[in-house]
């Protein structure tokens, strides 16, 4: 997994490239945070308090986000992203937008249809936007590109704001 902090100049994001997680700067900090996965129903998201362990920094406590969603709910819930996902990297820009970079697995391997890619989507978005006051927005890319949508139904051209609405 490759792990960027972001800055952005007047032509763009510039990446910079963390340190391989091996020379990842070492968890230090402990917080408390809620993972939004699927209801038994598949209809809504709720909410999984856990606690992680991260490096000091907001994009610390990003990544430990995102790698807890992938490997999924420990609790009566059902997994929203799909089996075999990594995260390749991740940033957060100064306009607060965060950059999640996933392995086409999150394509390949999605179940399709619109309402599961709905919370495939918002489990990440909403995860992080609601847990990292540094992040306001996300943007999903897949393999470092742009992805059009997820699965087919939901616009990824743009970067997307939290959705209060699909919790319960």
């Amino acid at each position: 997994m490759t792990v960027a902090a972001g800055t952005v100049s007047a032509a763009g994001p510039e990446r910079q490239d963390a340190p391989p997680p091996g020379g990842m700067a070492v968890p230090t900090r402990k917080s408390p945070v809620h993972l939004y996965f699927t209801d038994r129903s598949s209809y809504f998201l709720r909410a999984e308090q856990r606690v992680v362990l991260h490096p000091e920094e907001p994009l610390g406590l990003a990544v430990s986000i995102v790698e807890a969603l992938i490997k999924g709910p420990q609790k009566g819930s059902l997994k929203t992203i799909p089996a075999n996902t990594r995260l390749n990297a991740i940033y957060i820009t100064p306009d607060r937008t965060c950059y999640v970079d996933l392995s086409e697995a999150v394509r390949k391997n999605h179940p399709g249809g619109s309402k599961s890619e709905l919370l495939t989507i918002y489990s990440l978005v909403n995860s992080l936007v609601l847990n990292v006051p540094e992040i306001a927005r996300v943007q999903i890319l897949i393999e470092g590109n742009q992805a059009p949508t997820l699965a087919g139904h939901v616009d990824l051209e743009l970067p997307v704001s939290a959705d209060m609405l699909l919790i319960r």
